[in-house]
């Protein structure tokens, strides 16, 4: 990518929320753009970040045996009242629909029923049990406090992931075969986050776990064990036999040493049991050519949420300005090095060109910051500001065929030919 052809120029941050540091510096550069309370759009850099959580999903999911399927975001209204559901989400203005004169259409801001209706026809036998889709679709919720830029939005994109067994143990299989995806993502990601005890809430069921990332800016205190790593969602101490529920289901005898923190949901995963498959009739035939129920479990991952809690958590802050850029982890950062050069030399330009189109032809995500009329300082800035992991400057101490590659990270300075850095990039 060259950043002449992206009509970004020099950018002074000014009165950034403390807040949410990452996520304003991104609205102040023109990264993310809102067109509204909780809605946005996305520069190619957020985006292209967001592509490679989502590939980090897809490939992770696939290695635990699930399948990609898409369901459709408009839903008609029936599929909604079949559940029982369609009332109770109409009343509270969560849902979005739109009447017409073929019927009412509701913008889906979950997936079990449309889930359902898309398995109900295909898994008919236990033969064709068990089953994991996934899919990664828009999700609309009219949230009345958005809160948090991307973390709490009006619309986002979610992974769905359903789950559909022929017996309570089988379902257990599959809640734990999830739950070890979700901790594999998460860590390829680059996001250290814990899996706490839960309540299922509306959802229903029997079990359900949080992934939540410890964070100041999260808008859920738990209850934590630092010594066990063991976390629990405090409205779990509202059920009556909460004590019986941890002992049976967690193994959590005691609490008496967990303290109290705050953190970020950025996950959540159900054992439904056959709560949903009795709402909408899902339904197989058993061995014994009986009628028997699906035995389900949900799991959930907000993409946009995870986005935004990463850039939040690879934040840049400089002792004097404070917050000011990016060090994105390599796993899902677009681009590995930024290539700045000094354009007022002609020698030193053609150079640089060189470089990146040799990058670019060997798959290194590199950008080439072509900008004209620009210091080596300022474009050092906007390095950090797009969260390239590593860069390069062709200027006047840059000699021969050999380049220094700095970290943004830590400043470590390594000196390659082009071979080395591809092989490195690689």
């Amino acid at each position: 990518m060259k950043l002449s052809q992206t009509g970004m120029g020099t950018i002074k941050l000014n009165n950034i929320d403390m807040m949410y540091p990452g996520q304003s510096i991104l609205l102040q550069t023109g990264q993310i753009v809102q067109y509204g309370a909780g809605i946005y759009g996305y520069n190619t850099v957020p985006l292209l970040v967001r592509r490679n959580i989502e590939e980090i999903i897809r490939k992770t999911l696939n290695r635990h045996g699930c399948i990609e399927v898409l369901l459709p975001t408009l839903q008609p209204d029936i599929i909604w009242k079949n559940s029982g559901r369609y009332d109770q989400y109409v009343n509270d203005g969560t849902m979005l629909i739109t009447k017409s004169n073929k019927g009412t259409f509701c913008l889906a801001p979950t997936g079990e029923e449309a889930m359902l209706e898309f398995a109900r026809e295909k898994l008919k036998s236990y033969k064709n049990l068990p089953v994991v889709y996934y899919q990664i679709g828009e999700k609309f919720r009219n949230e009345i406090r958005t809160r948090g830029y991307l973390l709490r939005g009006k619309a986002f994109p979610m992974l769905d992931v359903y789950t559909f067994d022929t017996t309570p143990e089988k379902m257990v299989e599959a809640y734990n075969n999830v739950r070890d995806a979700f901790l594999e993502i998460f860590k390829e990601i680059g996001l250290d986050v814990i899996p706490i005890v839960a309540d299922n809430g509306a959802m229903g069921g029997k079990k359900s776990e949080e992934f939540m990332l410890i964070s100041d800016q999260g808008e859920d205190k738990i209850l934590y064990d630092e010594k066990t790593k063991i976390g629990l969602n405090t409205e779990v101490l509202e059920k009556e036999n909460y004590q019986e529920y941890l002992s049976e289901e967690y193994g959590i005898e005691n609490i008496s040493n967990f303290k109290e923190i705050r953190t970020m949901e950025l996950g959540h995963i159900f054992q439904l049991g056959t709560r949903y498959s009795e709402m909408m009739n899902g339904k197989f035939i058993d061995k014994d050519g009986k009628e028997s129920l699906y035995y389900m479990g949900c799991y959930g991952i907000g993409v946009s949420r995870t986005l935004a809690a990463l850039y939040e958590q690879c934040l840049i802050n400089d002792p004097k300005y404070g917050p000011c850029g990016f060090v994105l982890p390599e796993s899902v950062a677009p681009y590995k090095i930024q290539i700045i050069a000094k354009t007022d030399d002609a020698e030193k330009f053609e150079k640089a060109k060189k470089l990146y189109e040799t990058l670019q032809a060997n798959n290194v995500g590199v950008i080439l910051d072509d900008r004209d009329k620009l210091s080596i300082g300022a474009k050092i800035k906007d390095c950090k500001i797009l969260g390239t992991p590593y860069f390069i400057v062709v200027g006047d101490k840059q000699e021969g065929d050999n380049y220094e590659v700095e970290s943004l990270k830590t400043g470590e300075k390594t000196v390659m030919n082009i071979e080395q850095i591809i092989k490195w990039s690689l």
